[in-house]
């Protein structure tokens, strides 16, 4: 596997949040390695819902994070934040040193194309194939066609699905549309990978392959928050883990398991 050099949210390339020349009035990085700040950040739903109280954490670039708690532990409710579908009621969010609570709205798409997601339920176009499914989020960014036809042949080498390129979703097992979903997040190489249960669907000798995929990508430079319930997982990989309950972080661990111990 070719080594994939780390973008980051601050350079002047064209996903960056500041265009060439523009002045980022969102800037604010409080540290030059920090990839996700949280600051006191907390979510109150109507009525009176409390779905994230006082979330405070520093996430650097290039590291591999689990986010774990029972479900309505509010898991949901920080990666919609990271994403920008939600606001925060109070606290602050810094992503690659943007604030988010001072991003125009215009700069939110911009935002996302520097965040590559991955879903449980996969979110493929059925009638699509696999090759089409991952020059679909490269079009949707304004990607030349000469561009396209270079990358797509690309990560689907790094996922292993050279051979499935003319295949549709249904022709494809579980684990295969789930490295699709992978490779459709990490075709632009995003500095900051968010996957929401991955392999929650899938068998675990199926969901050892989607994690070593993962794995391999991490060691290129991408750094990756994972929400999981794969206590098997969690434990044998022995990374860092943020334990939600009750909106509240409990346990935030640098070579933790899925439980305290």
């Amino acid at each position: 596997m070719t080594a994939v050099e780390e973008e980051t949210f601050v350079t002047d390339t064209p996903t960056a949040l500041a265009e060439p020349g523009e002045q980022d009035p969102t800037a604010a990085a409080p540290g030059a390695g920090a990839m996700i700040v949280f600051e006191s950040v907390s979510k109150t739903y109507d009525p009176h819902v409390v779905a994230l109280e006082a979330a405070s954490f520093v996430i650097e670039k290039g590291e591999f994070v689990f986010l774990v708690g029972p479900s309505g532990s509010g898991k949901s409710t920080m990666i919609r934040l990271l994403l920008k579908e939600l606001e925060p009621t109070t606290g602050r969010i810094i992503i690659g040193g943007r604030d988010l609570g001072r991003l125009p709205h215009r700069k939110v798409p911009q935002l996302r194309r520097n965040i590559g997601c991955v879903f449980q339920d996969f979110k493929l176009l059925s009638d699509r194939t696999t090759s089409e499914n991952v020059a679909y989020a490269l079009k949707v960014q304004g990607e030349s066609r000469n561009s396209i036809r270079r990358k797509v042949p690309e990560v689907l080498g790094l996922v292993g699905l050279t051979h499935k390129g003319n295949s549709y979703p249904d022709e494809l097992s579980g684990g295969e549309q789930q490295r699709v979903s992978i490779a459709r997040a990490f075709v632009n190489h995003p500095p900051l990978l968010v996957c929401d249960e991955p392999t929650g669907n899938l068998d675990p000798d199926t969901s050892v392959g989607i994690m070593q995929l993962l794995y391999r990508i991490n060691r290129s430079g991408t750094t990756i928050l994972m929400a999981t319930h794969d206590r098997e997982m969690v434990d044998k990989m022995r990374r860092r883990v943020i334990a939600l309950e009750d909106g509240r972080i409990a346990r935030d661990e640098r070579r933790g398991g899925y439980a305290s111990e």
